[in-house]
């Protein structure tokens, strides 16, 4: 029998690919040995024993949650020390009217100049090394470039760079290396991002599952 469990919230707007990606999770998960139920509803934070839980995994973007719902997540995240972990919008950009989300996970999502099809690099930020991006390198990636607001507190291990070249808009006077992936802290619990997962398939690529792998393990209570 397992000896850590982890729970993963599906659903919201179906371009995300939500029910695809909990599978891809799912899979990581359970061959580090979880114990993992996978849920297609919010109700899954009231129904099950979330303070019990060694990770939480959302994966819902945009919808609204209920202040009962959220509450659940954020007790058991910032007083019971569970471990919260995700990507791209469904951790990012999940309930756009809910501050309290966006506290605990450390960003919102507000654009991505060019929309999907954007050819950028990953950097892993060398001058803060890690556990999660110990021996990574740079990648490429074709997908979405996520614009974010970020938390001044999170803990930056990679970043992408703007603008693109070509790619207008009302960002490009303001050059800068935006984060994709961080770790932070809320209360006891430890919370990871990643801004890559538009459709599965950008995380299944070799450094950004291993980047997913790491990260759900990093966060684990």
């Amino acid at each position: 029998m397992s000896s850590r469990s982890a729970l993963i919230v599906w659903g919201g707007w179906d371009g995300h690919a939500p029910e695809q990606t909990a599978t891809l999770f799912r899979e990581i998960l359970e061959a580090e040995g979880f114990a993992v139920t996978v849920s297609d509803t919010l109700d899954a934070f009231l129904t099950n024993d979330l303070n019990g839980l060694n990770l939480i995994v959302p994966i819902w973007t945009m919808g609204e949650i209920t202040g009962d719902q959220r509450s659940a997540v954020t007790t058991a995240v910032a007083e019971h020390g569970v471990g919260l972990a995700g990507c791209h919008g469904g951790m990012c950009d999940s309930f756009r009217n809910d501050t309290e989300w966006q506290f605990m996970t450390g960003g919102q999502w507000v654009s991505h100049p060019g929309n999907d099809g954007m050819k950028y690099q990953v950097e892993i930020k060398r001058d803060n090394p890690h556990q999660i991006t110990e021996g990574l390198p740079d990648f490429e990636v074709v997908s979405e470039q996520y614009y974010l607001h970020v938390d001044p507190g999170i803990n930056v291990l990679a970043v992408t760079h703007f603008p693109l070249a070509g790619v207008d808009g009302p960002h490009v006077q303001n050059a800068c290396a935006m984060p994709q992936v961080w770790t932070k802290m809320y209360g006891k619990g430890k919370v990871f991002y990643n801004a890559l997962g538009h459709q599965p398939d950008v995380l299944m690529a070799e450094t950004p599952r291993e980047l997913m792998r790491r990260g759900f393990l990093w966060a684990t209570k």
